[in-house]
């Protein structure tokens, strides 16, 4: 590669609240300018054409109190939820390196839809009919639901960790489930259990939900609204719920609750949080592996497997046997979600990097796959278990969350699980066309959903929260993988999952400099490696390399060009010439730091 002068700022993490002692610093110069590459050119491109994007989708939909243009509604087919979720993805773009004004346009639609769906009262359904936020958080949904509602929020971190705001709500976020507030008691202590589906800032709902909890209130549909599940009446939306009421004890989406405290612990370094989470997934792995490593669906109030649903380990609303009917045409459909519970998981992970959390779903995994049949000269394998075993058999291998259960072991047989995948192909050196492969995509989803905003017809009263997300132009799957060599969050409340992060400390923020592209060319469980390109041709750039998306991570023995250096740190940071890039590979201690939130400099 070519010229480069580097500094390497050895930094070590003090395990206190006071921050960061500074160690000895490093120079290095190496080589000679050359043209920035084709992948460079494009991942700033990316980076711009979101920017612009997001910035018409905002002034189309948010007003100027950041309040969403749209009817407001309580419930599952459309929600408080929904309303935020229309800048999914804008914490991490900012992250990456976006322009300040992502972060400001995301902070702002927050706050807006914290006071619209507090001052929006639901008719019919009776806990939310003074507000259906209260204390600025869901009164009492499920986590399906809290957790899409909660993405953008539990990513606001990423670049915004010193916002008084977010200290004070990430602290009362948690207390709900550590019975912090005599007003939301929806954790069991003693059985380490929380105690509903149905939970959040007015406690646990303690009664079978009904449809009307669900859909919430009567609304004109035909001819007005398109509803996401393609109901044509309320009486629809009713049917489509009438099925929902086994609610009681705690199910395996509960297990997103963790990122709160997660979210709490990273933010302030307070104990109690990280003790919260772990104790809880504790339970919760127990219990996997008293099922046969199957993970139960209802937990009784007594803490007992299936208690609740007449001794069925797979019982509950999105449960294993959660099959309903649709009510436009009468055929079924399957609604296991009890795969989200795995995010709780990968929370414990990142605190201790223990494989005892990550086995019980290795184990789920290749027991599931075990029931594989032939039907009709074809291996097939389940993904639903009811009275009768297992059924909805599927020609695909089940292999739900293996993609994260492998990011995060680096083992060799978890890979087999996750089956095709031209990312992890590519970190093998085996698919050199995946970069350009992945922008490209991504300027295609930009470009799809610029034409749909400049196509959409609909006026606020004709308009859902739900409506605008298939718009929000949002595109950063590829910045993720090439950039960090992270994975997708998903839109339910995880944290981040990268192999670094990057921060600018001339402009105090987080994301790389202006004109700075990186490219995580390869990953393995001891080793890292990545290219820096400054494309100015006239300004010298500094970038500080994080370990881990939450400095969990410790960079070893570094390369940078030829030099070779001990770093020992979860920081390096390296200044660019003009036109100069480099090749950096590095040894990387995995998930020895407890994560933090907490900026380089600070």
């Amino acid at each position: 590669m070519t010229s480069i002068r580097t500094i390497l700022a050895f930094t070590a993490f003090a395990l206190s609240i006071t921050g960061f002692a500074h160690a000895q610093q490093s120079v290095h110069t190496v080589s000679t300018p050359a043209a920035p590459p084709a992948w460079a050119v494009m991942e700033r491109a990316l980076l711009d054409a979101n920017e612009k994007a997001c910035k018409d989708f905002f002034e189309k939909y948010f007003d100027q109190n950041g309040f969403l243009l749209c009817v407001e509604r309580w419930g599952g087919d459309d929600g408080p939820d929904d309303a935020i979720e229309n800048c999914n993805d804008w914490p991490i773009l900012h992250a990456l390196g976006a322009d300040a004004s992502i972060l400001e346009m995301y902070k702002h639609a927050w706050e807006g839809h914290l006071r619209q769906y507090t001052l929006a009262k639901t008719t019919h359904v009776p806990f939310a009919r003074d507000g259906m936020y209260y204390k600025e958080f869901p009164v009492t949904f499920d986590w399906l639901h809290n957790g899409e509602g909660l993405t953008v929020f539990n990513l606001q971190g990423l670049s915004d960790p010193y916002n008084s705001n977010f200290h004070k709500r990430t602290r009362r976020f948690a207390g709900f489930y550590m019975n912090e507030d005599p007003g939301a008691p929806n954790y069991d202590a003693e059985h380490k259990i929380i105690r509903s589906m149905f939970n959040g800032s007015r406690g646990p709902l303690m009664r079978k939900a009904t449809a009307v909890d669900w859909a919430g209130d009567p609304i004109e549909v035909k001819n007005r609204f398109k509803l996401g599940h393609g109901e044509e009446s309320y009486e629809q939306m009713l049917f489509h719920f009438k099925d929902y009421n086994d609610i009681i004890g705690d199910l395996p989406q509960n297990l997103l609750a963790t990122s709160l405290g997660l979210n709490a612990y990273m933010m302030s370094g307070e104990g109690k949080y990280r003790d919260w989470v772990l104790e809880y997934i504790d339970a919760w792995r127990e219990r996997c592996i008293e099922n046969d490593y199957i993970i139960p669906s209802n937990i009784g109030l007594d803490g007992k497997i299936g208690s609740a649903t007449d001794g069925k380990w797979y019982g509950g609303v999105y449960g294993w046997a959660f099959t309903v009917e649709v009510p436009q045409d009468g055929s079924f459909a399957h609604r296991n979600t009890t795969w989200l519970g795995f995010t709780g998981f990968m929370n414990a992970y990142l605190l201790t990097g223990d494989d005892k959390y990550l086995d019980p779903w290795r184990q789920q995994i290749q027991k599931i796959n075990a029931q594989g049949k032939l039907v009709d000269g074809v291996m097939q394998y389940p993904t639903m278990f009811g009275d009768d075993g297992w059924y909805n058999f599927q020609p695909a291998r089940y292999n739900q969350n293996a993609l994260e259960l492998y990011y995060l072991s680096q083992n060799p047989e978890d890979r087999d699980a996750v089956g095709p995948n031209a990312w992890l192909d590519y970190l093998d050196g085996n698919n050199d066309g995946y970069p350009l492969q992945a922008l490209s995509a991504d300027f295609a989803n930009i470009q799809l959903r610029a034409k749909r905003l400049r196509d959409d017809e609909t006026t606020p009263d004709t308009r859902l929260a739900d409506d605008p997300m298939a718009i929000n132009p949002a595109s950063v799957r590829s910045l993720i993988s090439l950039m960090l060599g992270g994975i997708h969050p998903g839109h339910r409340g995880s944290p981040l999952y990268a192999a670094v992060r990057y921060f600018d400390r001339d402009a105090q923020r987080a994301g790389i400099p202006d004109d700075v592209a990186a490219l995580v060319t390869g990953l393995t469980a001891e080793s890292i490696s990545l290219q820096l390109v400054n494309t100015s041709q006239t300004q010298s750039r500094e970038v500080t390399i994080q370990a881990g998306s939450y400095g969990q991570h410790e960079f070893g023995h570094v390369t940078i060009g030829t030099e070779e250096i001990e770093c020992n740190s979860r920081y390096l940071t390296v200044i660019l010439e003009p036109g100069c890039a480099t090749n950096i590979t590095a040894t990387l201690d995995q998930y020895v730091n407890q994560p933090t939130m907490q900026f380089p400099w600070k």
